[in-house]
């Protein structure tokens, strides 16, 4: 069933000289076996949009090797691993494994099958988050496509290695709409940090994998944190063990959220095209 869901882009909050950015809300999301759902477009991600589903695993690796094939539409997909390693094995991009600081970026575009894709490798378990940003209209329904990108190819700025899109000069080789930054970043006990969101990058959250970190308020592992609407930047102090966590800045998404099962939309129409087409390559 589709729900279609309505709500104007958040607003931007004046800068005030000083003033640290707020944290709107926290939460450890809903589990489901291994799978934590940390945002979807029914809570979060109506305030975070683009960013409108995040999945927190930690699981024993075998878990890969029974994946399921499912589709996808008017979405795009980063799978960054945070502990461990998984395997892929691609026509385009070769085989090889990624780990920490590497990703997979998947656009679904106008309707895309996957699953399967990664199997497991030498680590007996496997930690990481899988994120869905919301596509712009242009994209929407697009040709699908799809990038393994090992650990030696993503850009370090820093104690940050840049997933998606652009920060401090730094590329990712993902291409990824405009717009969206999302970060991988470890920092060293007690060690400090800011994230200084790319300009008009009004929308930001942050959820760590191992540790805890202070940014106005202490934010556990498994934990995702919300910011105010703005561009005040983040100021970021790791716990007495260190702290690794991505963290996400996006202009926001000024377009309404369409569901499907699998499918996120801009219309109704884009919808029905992305789920038709889902539906014609089908695998047998």
């Amino acid at each position: 069933m589709s729900t279609i869901t309505h709500a104007t882009a958040a607003s931007v909050l004046p800068i005030e000289p000083g003033r640290a950015r707020a944290i709107v809300t926290k939460t450890r999301g809903r589990p489901s076996g291994p799978v934590i759902r940390l945002m979807s477009p029914s809570d979060l991600g109506e305030l975070l949009k683009p960013f409108v589903f995040l999945d927190f695993v930690e699981t024993d690796s075998s878990v890969l090797d029974k994946a399921t094939v499912h589709p996808h539409s008017g979405i795009g997909t980063i799978t960054v691993v945070t502990k461990g390693e998984m395997l892929f094995n691609d026509s385009k991009d070769g085989s090889g494994a990624i780990r920490y600081g590497g990703l997979e970026w998947m656009r679904a575009g106008g309707g895309a099958w996957h699953g399967d894709e990664m199997t497991a490798g030498a680590s007996n378990s496997i930690q990481g988050f899988q994120l869905w940003v919301a596509l712009p209209p242009e994209l929407e329904n697009a040709p699908s496509l799809s990038q393994f990108i090992e650990t030696q190819f993503t850009p370090g700025v820093g104690p940050a290695r840049v997933m998606i899109g652009e920060y401090a000069g730094a590329k990712s080789p993902a291409q990824s709409p405009a717009g969206i930054t999302y970060l991988l970043v470890t920092l060293d006990p007690g060690e400090h940090w800011t994230f200084t969101p790319p300009e008009d990058h009004a929308v930001a959250f942050l959820s760590v994998a191992n540790g805890c970190l202070t940014a106005g308020e202490v934010i556990d592992a498994g934990e995702l944190a919300a910011f105010e609407p703005g561009e005040i930047p983040i100021a970021i102090e790791a716990g007495p063990q260190g702290v690794s966590f991505v963290i996400g800045s996006a202009v926001p998404h000024r377009h309404d959220l369409v569901l499907g099962y699998y499918s996120v939309h801009t219309s109704a129409a884009a919808l029905a095209a992305g789920e038709a087409r889902i539906q014609a390559i089908r695998p047998r």
